[in-house]
């Protein structure tokens, strides 16, 4: 009897323990591509979001200490010159916490495409990035088609172009 006690003791005990004990969380999947991406309307973005109904969408994840992200603005710039008469619109999102971090970098390393905040981490969660910069490329249906971990100067600059060359050539107005 002292021992059934005894054990049952044990297992009251043990469950209890699980109870307070966290339960180890499961961030979301990446993203890849074939996908639908996040929806960025629905994020508690800082900012105003351009009008992406029918459009080929990039989205750029960055922040103000990366340097890649330095790099690439630039390259953004240019694409974004060169593509949105066809309908590209480029969405860069700042993970910065700080503000002030972010319009300091813009300062330096101006935009001219639409720079959002996500100051409350609610994006970058739900998209699983952990390299800066991260960008996706969506079709004009909001699918993810391509990802680019990272910026690799020209080599990264060729394959946007291609990627865009073919989904703004392809896609229907």
């Amino acid at each position: 009897m002292r021992t059934h006690r005894f054990q049952i003791t044990l297992l009251l005990a043990a469950a209890a323990v699980t109870m307070i004990l966290p339960v180890p969380r499961t961030g979301a999947a990446p993203i890849k591509p074939g996908d639908a991406f996040v929806p960025i309307d629905g994020s508690s973005l800082e900012g105003s979001l351009p009008d992406l109904k029918g459009k080929v969408v990039l989205v750029d994840f960055w922040a103000s200490w990366c340097a890649p992200c330095k790099a690439s603005f630039p390259a953004l710039n240019e694409l974004h010159q060169r593509y949105r008469d066809k309908g590209l619109v480029i969405v860069a999102i700042s993970v910065d916490e700080k503000a002030s971090d972010m319009q300091s970098f813009l300062k330096k390393v101006p935009a001219q495409f639409a720079v959002l905040r996500d100051a409350k981490q609610k994006l970058i969660a739900a998209t699983s990035v952990e390299t800066m910069p991260t960008s996706f490329i969506l079709d004009r249906a909001g699918k993810v088609r391509f990802v680019h971990n990272g910026f690799k100067g020209s080599e990264t600059v060729k394959k946007y172009r291609e990627e865009l060359d073919s989904l703004l050539n392809t896609s229907a107005k």
